[in-house]
């Protein structure tokens, strides 16, 4: 078995001088840093006091299983001799929260939009959604199914 090492360094951006000496003393801003690569500037979901320009863990979440599933979805794509030329995706989440404040995501479906060229795999494209989903690593560490909801549409003029 391989595996795989990540690192990301997540830095508190957010005393405002007083530290967390009350709830409403600090902020929730962060940089999310990953060596090589763009700083991100992270916050809280503003429903948490967050500052609703930047990204929040939530988001961050839904975008990395649409990506994985779509960076899946293209290599099996190209696999099968099926040519992508569109790819678009709203991943939707829903999270409960308990009363004691903690939470967790309860279901996510993505919503991938595709074009392809040939009509004739059509039908493959479609199935293929379900594959990607098997291998997806960000899917196979959720405690709850991905759901997907996908459309292909075959270019016009391609049919």
């Amino acid at each position: 078995m391989k595996q795989h090492a990540y690192r990301a360094n997540i830095v508190w951006t957010g005393n405002l001088g007083n530290g967390t000496s009350g709830y409403r003393a600090y902020s929730r801003d962060h940089l999310v840093e990953v060596e090589g690569k763009p700083d991100l500037n992270g916050s809280a979901d503003p429903q948490f006091r967050g500052d609703p320009e930047k990204h929040n863990p939530e988001d961050l979440f839904l975008a990395s299983l649409s990506a994985c599933h779509m960076l899946w979805y293209l290599h099996l794509c190209s696999v099968h001799d099926i040519i992508v030329t569109e790819y678009r995706d709203e991943a939707m989440g829903k999270m409960e929260e308990q009363p004691d404040g903690s939470g967790k995501f309860v279901n996510v479906t993505l919503h991938p939009e595709v074009k392809i060229q040939s009509a004739e795999k059509q039908q493959k494209a479609i199935e293929l959604h379900k594959e990607a989903g098997k291998k997806c690593f960000i899917a196979n560490s959720c405690a709850f199914p991905v759901e997907y909801q996908p459309v292909v549409e075959v270019e016009t003029g391609n049919l």
